[in-house]
């Protein structure tokens, strides 16, 4: 388990206090504290080994000037269950989540905006606080602060300070307000990710200051990416702020890992760079995006990895198969078709139930689907896996319409509410997924997907390979 937090000067030697005895927190572990061009704060991670499995734990981390203080708060974590454990859980996964009040999504909107939250609504953050009870884990695959928005909400007058081509408001004010979002977003979901593992995954928010290029329609002005400062670029603050299970897990940091829990073993990928075999991703320099960032490994080697990653999981234990990427392939209106070449054959190879993307912020359920086309099974014991897009979690301007026409495969689809979704792996057979709406906490769609396995946790299409 690492343990992550921010403080305003570096500490020597980050430290946190650990036991299972809430009165006695006799362990310690050490870590690491870094910063980057245009941070305000630095970065303390400290990873603690050797943890029993399925366990209940207090902490206190270190402050600047204060380590030991009585004041300090102490919070919980309980480690993953063992791959293996067969009772149930369940996971939270959100995405496409920003800032919320003030400087993000709230009740008002700038000029040109939408998509406000109702007066009485709860916003998301809010709503996985309210149930953090009710999930072990919460994991984010990509757009995760909504950071470069400063320069749209400040077009549009939402937060103050914008003057036409103003160099020196693009290049310091707007650099601290960049990373002011960020350190705001943290805050807000310290209740959550204090006590709950918080998995992320890159979208293509996290690329740079300014996701590509933002309009000033009433000026007719283009910016484009690059007044983007070192440290607002090549997804630094993401590489920084977090430490995924990459270097355990044989992948890239945080940009591709993977880790089991109980039923499920659990895949994060990048679909926006280092898509392998040539294919150049989204916002990987040279991309369709027109980013500069990446590639973060060697020419395929996410893609290597991924084909290992999945040969090696014993689905005796972890029958369930789950990948998160942020950008879908298959969604109304057309997708990425070249993460699809990248990924797709590989998923079916191994027999992949389901595989849950972002990026088009509304709710999208599709079938099971396979080269473009729904398995006739459906629900009912697939051989392709199950996609679900939940772009909808919230931020400021946060929901599109859906494209048109829906394609044959879309299931259930709307574009009216911000949530979140809900995992439950019941059994080996048998797991449900629920939209939860972040405004009321309501159930706004389920569905429970069925997998016929082999009475050792093996699929019944282990031997199926589609061409």
């Amino acid at each position: 388990m690492t343990v992550s937090w921010n403080t305003y000067t570096q500490l020597s030697q980050p430290t946190l206090q650990y036991s299972t005895n809430p009165f006695s927190l006799d362990s310690t572990a050490s870590g690491d504290s870094s910063t980057y061009p245009t941070s305000t704060t630095f970065n303390n991670h400290v990873t603690i080994q050797n943890l029993e499995p399925d366990t209940l734990y207090y902490y206190r981390v270190a402050n600047t000037d204060c380590f030991d203080c009585a004041e300090l708060p102490t919070y919980t974590f309980r480690t993953a269950r063992s791959a293996g454990d067969n009772r149930e859980f369940s996971v939270a996964v959100v995405v496409d989540l920003g800032v919320m009040g003030d400087k993000g999504l709230s009740a008002t909107v700038g000029n040109g905006a939408g998509n406000p939250l109702g007066p009485n609504d709860t916003n998301t953050i809010q709503s996985l606080v309210e149930h953090m009870d009710t999930f072990e884990a919460l994991l984010h695959p990509g757009d995760i602060a909504y950071a470069d928005y400063w320069l749209k909400e400040s077009i549009q007058q939402y937060l103050p300070g914008y003057t036409p081509n103003n160099k020196t408001f693009l290049t310091t004010d707007g650099v601290a307000l960049y990373e002011k979002l960020l350190e705001e977003f943290f805050d807000e979901m310290q209740p959550v990710t204090a006590l709950k593992p918080y998995m992320v995954g890159p979208g293509n928010h996290e690329g740079n200051c300014d996701n590509g290029g933002t309009k000033d329609k009433e000026n007719s002005i283009s910016y484009d990416d690059t007044f983007c400062l070192p440290g607002q670029n090549n997804y630094t603050g993401f590489r920084n702020h977090f430490r995924m299970p990459g270097a355990e897990s044989g992948g890239q940091g945080n940009m591709w890992y993977s880790w089991d829990f109980g039923l499920a073993h659990f895949v994060q990928l990048d679909s926006e760079t280092d898509l392998g075999n040539g294919l150049v991703g989204p916002t990987e320099t040279g991309g369709s995006e027109g980013f500069e960032t990446g590639p973060f490994g060697a020419p395929n080697e996410q893609i290597d990895w991924l084909e290992k990653d999945l040969a090696s999981v014993d689905r005796s234990k972890t029958p369930w198969i789950i990948v998160m990427a942020h950008r879908p392939y298959y969604v109304n209106g057309g997708g990425e078709d070249i993460v699809r070449q990248a990924f797709e054959p590989t998923l079916l190879k191994h027999n992949v139930d389901l595989v849950f993307f972002g990026h088009v912020h509304s709710y999208q359920r599709m079938s099971p689907i396979a080269n473009y086309q729904p398995d006739p099974a459906e629900l009912n014991n697939p051989s392709a896996p199950w996609y679900i897009i939940n772009g909808a979690g919230g931020h400021y301007d946060g929901l599109d319409p859906l494209g048109t026409p829906l394609a044959n495969f879309s299931r259930v689809a709307f574009d009216d509410a911000y949530g979140w979704s809900r995992l439950t792996f019941h059994n080996a057979t048998h797991l449900t997924h629920e939209f939860v709406a972040s405004r009321n906490g309501t159930i706004l769609d389920t569905a429970t997907l069925y997998k016929a396995r082999d009475g050792k946790g093996h699929d019944e299409h282990d031997d199926h390979h589609y061409n």
